[in-house]
């Protein structure tokens, strides 16, 4: 039976390794799914789109940027992880959805910015939590500002509305 265990392995590791964000940001994608799942033993499968179906979404989806997040046989959910701009560079962010594409995290992985970092604080990003492809989101009508972030809080909500809409077109067209 020892001999077994370097087999079962293999697998999992080349299709961790198929999950190919930014080299900096990978290990905090992988610490945040295990985190929000409550799982270790888990694999991320890239979703690729067609090219019609893609020129139809307002986030482009590389499959590089979307996963089905499954343990066994079981969908746990999805990720999406994709960068924003921000006055002068741009930061990245990870959506965790559960298996009904439902957003039930969001993380600021990285930013780049001396200001407007405030984005990345449960308390502001706990405003997404929820929503599906159903959903809308704007600072104008149900985002809360943040004095001083006003360009990172218009992007993010802009990509994660972007994304919302994406997400409900995909359902719409059975790929989720």
């Amino acid at each position: 039976m020892k001999s077994a265990k370097p087999y079962l392995a293999i697998p999992l590791i080349l299709m961790l390794l198929a999950f190919t964000p930014p080299k900096e940001v990978n290990k905090r994608v992988l610490k945040e799914v295990e985190k929000t799942f409550e799982v270790v033993d888990f694999a991320m499968q890239p979703i690729s789109i067609s090219t019609d179906v893609n020129a139809q979404l307002p986030t482009k989806i590389s499959g590089e940027n979307l996963y089905r997040i499954t343990a066994g046989d079981s969908t746990l959910g999805y990720a999406f992880f994709d960068q924003a701009p921000s006055k002068t560079a741009n930061f990245d962010y990870l959506v965790l959805f559960d298996d009904a594409v439902k957003i039930i995290n969001t993380k600021v992985l990285v930013y780049r910015e001396e200001y407007g970092g405030e984005i990345g604080s449960k308390r502001w990003l706990k405003q997404f939590l929820g929503k599906t492809g159903g959903d809308r989101v704007s600072p104008e009508s149900n985002i809360d500002a943040i004095s001083g972030a006003t360009i990172s809080v218009n992007s993010m909500t802009r990509s994660m509305d972007n994304l919302l809409q994406t997400i409900g077109i995909l359902q719409d067209k059975g790929h989720l």
